[in-house]
């Protein structure tokens, strides 16, 4: 719903969200309603993927929470459904957890062959189906098996040394299917306070340090932390595009009037 309100006042702006948990909707069920809105925003949807992580949200919702590597299993197999259900002519497909007859996936999306597939996740073997399947990965830090994210994990994951694993391992993806990681949009979520005064930029990599229970220059370092004036955060995010091919970025916690004039200065860029 939110994402047909956003779209139906706007005529610029593209919508997805960021992601849709695989086991609360049937895939077949994500592709009606993707496609329809599709269609109706005249081309200005992006889908959202991911395997699922909240053990709390599973048992709140009475959802069996089974374990990740299940859990992942079901999901590949959704994201070749909602992708074969974009497809021309009917789809079949027959899996451990899904099973398709025939079905022809109605209706045709406005975007050819498909509205673009975002896949967002943490982990080596998630992050290798993205590379295979997505024209958009989102890269996230990994849950316990419980599904808990806790501030260390956070911290080692988002580092510059954790996020250059995690894209090594969409690149493996990418080319085991005989793809370029050149040809994918990588997206990041960054935290982003921006300051004139090196007082309150130190201030600012501090609290995040102590938070997440992390070396305030291993912050400083993160490509999912920005940290200063306007100009500098721009060199930052065009330095970090350059080095590790991250072009799409969330703000995360900030309220969007206080990134305004970092948008703005970026925008066609």
């Amino acid at each position: 719903m939110a994402m047909c309100a956003a779209a139906s006042v706007t005529s610029r702006l593209r919508v997805l969200c960021t992601v849709f948990g695989n086991d609360y909707r049937h895939p077949v069920l994500v592709h009606r309603s993707m496609a329809l809105l599709d269609v109706l925003s005249e081309g200005r949807v992006e889908v959202g993927l991911g395997a699922g992580w909240m053990q709390s949200d599973y048992e709140a919702a009475g959802i069996p929470y089974d374990p990740p590597g299940v859990r992942i299993t079901r999901f590949h197999e959704a994201v070749k459904v909602v992708k074969g259900l974009f497809g021309d002519a009917p789809f079949s497909f027959a899996g451990d957890h899904y099973t398709i007859r025939a079905l022809d996936g109605l209706p045709k999306p406005a975007q050819k062959p498909h509205p673009p597939l975002m896949i967002g996740g943490g982990g080596r073997r998630v992050l290798g189906i993205a590379g295979r399947e997505a024209d958009i990965v989102s890269i996230s830090v990994t849950s316990t098996p419980s599904g808990e994210i806790i501030p260390e994990k956070i911290a080692r994951e988002m580092s510059a040394e954790g996020i250059a694993e995690k894209i090594g391992w969409i690149r493996s993806g990418a080319e085991a299917a005989g793809r370029r990681l050149e040809d994918l949009e990588l997206q990041l979520g960054v935290v982003c306070t921006l300051t004139d005064t090196a007082d309150q930029a130190r201030t600012a990599l501090d609290t995040l340090a102590k938070t997440y229970g992390a070396d305030p220059a291993q912050v400083e370092k993160s490509p999912a932390v920005l940290v200063g004036s306007v100009e500098q955060c721009v060199e930052a995010l065009q330095e970090r595009r350059e080095r590790l091919g991250i072009s799409y970025i969330s703000f995360l916690f900030s309220e969007p009037t206080a990134v305004a004039p970092l948008v703005a200065r970026l925008s066609g860029t």
